[in-house]
């Protein structure tokens, strides 16, 4: 197989501590379900996918059914599916022959699934997700008031797998005033569904925050999203985390993930010599050049230019001048003896030097979820011990 230009390696060890620490912090009656949504935040569904399973996961979410389709094609057969977001009325039935779980936040919509599942005989497995303050998706409380009496009136056609809700803000603790009041706003739905004695195998509500920083919103499963991958939600919930376990700094969570390249070309520049396009940077001495094969179109960022390092040997190597579409330069003169396939490290460890995602994040104004899932999908990831 051809090369690509760079390349993205997740540590299995790395996934196995996260996980680990989560079940020990979560505890080992909750289902801990993973957020694979945008291409698992750019580690990569089809790699990531299977290293979950291995950790012990059987449960994954997706925002589409595209991507609960790319779930499908690599995960165990006994492993579960739920779709949170956009799945279009053609793709219900697939949904419904693969057991694919997913939310239903309107009242047209359990209709719908209703008139399938009986065509097709197969019950849908549905969460009804109540609105509680978040004013995205979600049923009232009076629409949840009537899917309720669909399923009841329906139960040979449908499976109500979950209740949930979505906290909007929970790594804010800023914001708690809104999310105790989701929290209640939630149990009122569940004290409806027993009145009704329609009752959901399990609800779920709490993101990453909240099942790490508010123990009562944990139920029966949680949906662990950035905290799988490495990352604390916030800095809120790092030191909420600290405080209530008595310690000044821990090292709980690792980041599993590495991205590397190569370097293309090594060049001499002469002192005022400009490098790159434009006069973004001018040599202001005599300076050994690395040319790196990749840039924004491989989800590089621009706003590094002049301002972002990789490591080469070990050692730090400055950006110089505009990151291209598909190249840029850094500072090789303090590192001697660089040559062409010279391996590069752009997020990751190499030797004693780190650079993180948070490198990125502070320079571009990008959020670590953010900067992670705009990575292209035609990196090749592979999972390392």
């Amino acid at each position: 197989m051809v090369s690509h230009s760079s390349r993205i390696e997740l540590s299995q060890s790395a996934l196995k501590a996260n996980i680990n620490f989560l079940r020990k912090k979560i505890g080992t009656d909750v289902r801990i379900s993973c957020v694979v949504k945008a291409n698992a935040y750019g580690h990569g569904i089809s790699c990531y996918v299977p290293m979950a399973e291995k950790c012990g996961i059987d449960h994954f979410s997706v925002a589409s059914g595209f991507e609960a389709e790319e779930v499908l094609e690599v995960c165990k057969p006994e492993t579960r599916i739920m779709i949170m977001g956009i799945l279009y009325d053609r793709d219900i039935p697939w949904a419904i022959e693969n057991g694919i779980e997913f939310y239903v936040f309107n009242v047209e919509r359990m209709q719908r699934v209703i008139e399938i599942a009986r065509e097709l005989g197969i019950p849908a497995r549905i969460h009804l997700e109540a609105e509680t303050g978040a004013n995205r998706t979600g049923l009232t409380f009076q629409e949840t008031g009537k899917c309720l009496t669909l399923i009841k009136k329906n139960s040979a056609h449908v499976e109500f797998e979950g209740l949930c809700t979505h906290f909007a803000g929970a790594e804010t603790f800023a914001n708690d005033f809104k999310i105790q009041k989701q929290y209640r706003t939630f149990n009122e739905f569940y004290a409806l569904c027993k009145k009704r004695k329609v009752l959901p195998k399990m609800r779920h509500l709490a993101s990453s925050a909240a099942a790490l920083s508010f123990a009562k919103s944990r139920y029966e499963m949680v949906r662990v999203g950035v905290a799988q991958y490495g990352f604390w939600p916030s800095p809120d919930v790092y030191y909420h985390h600290l405080s209530a376990n008595g310690k000044n700094s821990e090292k709980a969570l690792r980041r599993i993930f590495s991205w590397k390249t190569d370097v293309m070309d090594v060049r001499k520049v002469s002192e005022g010599e400009f490098i790159g396009y434009g006069t973004a940077y001018q040599a202001t001495r005599d300076m050994t050049i690395a040319v790196m094969p990749l840039g924004y179109s491989n989800g590089y960022p621009r706003g590094l230019s002049n301002r972002g390092h990789v490591l080469i040997k070990g050692k730090k190597a400055p950006i110089t001048g505009l990151i291209n579409m598909n190249l840029f330069m850094v500072d090789v003169s303090h590192i001697p003896d660089v040559q062409p396939g010279e391996e590069v490290v752009l997020i990751g460890r190499q030797g004693n030097g780190t650079i993180n995602v948070a490198s990125f994040t502070q320079t571009t104004q990008l959020v670590n979820q953010e900067m992670m899932s705009r990575l292209p999908q035609a990196i090749p990831r592979k999972a390392v011990r």
